[in-house]
């Protein structure tokens, strides 16, 4: 399973607060996007919703960050919770699962993001 990462919109990927459209806090972006590049799967984990959330979407994407997920699990979360479930394991959550939540309100989780070895973080996840 890769690495999967979720990771906050207002505050984190873009500065200020909603419903501010603050400007890209562009390192944040750019790790992002080597998490992205190197395999892992990046969910966008956000409060957002309609017309905002989808603003925030476009706003990403404008950035060159594409999410594999939007406020649900990533792709192989859901294969590997379809796969419990076919096995009769009871598995019902609607908890996003990260091996990693980066978001402003966390203090220092923006400053331990931008210091992690994206490569070595992404290979050591592949072997599991």
């Amino acid at each position: 399973m890769p690495f999967i990462l979720a990771i906050d919109y207002d505050g984190t990927l873009f500065k200020g607060s909603y419903p501010d459209k603050g400007d890209p806090q562009i390192d944040v972006v750019e790790k992002a996007k080597q998490f992205k590049n190197s395999g892992a799967e990046v969910i966008l984990w956000t409060c957002r919703d309609s017309i905002s959330l989808q603003e925030a979407i476009d706003r990403c994407k404008e950035e060159g960050l594409v999410f594999d997920a939007v406020n649900t699990n990533s792709i192989s979360q859901v294969r590997y919770m379809s796969e419990k479930l076919k096995n009769g394991e009871v598995f019902a959550t609607k908890k996003i699962f990260a091996d990693l939540y980066v978001d402003d309100k966390s203090p220092g989780s923006i400053e331990f993001f931008l210091g992690i070895d994206v490569e070595k973080t992404c290979k050591n996840y592949e072997k599991r």
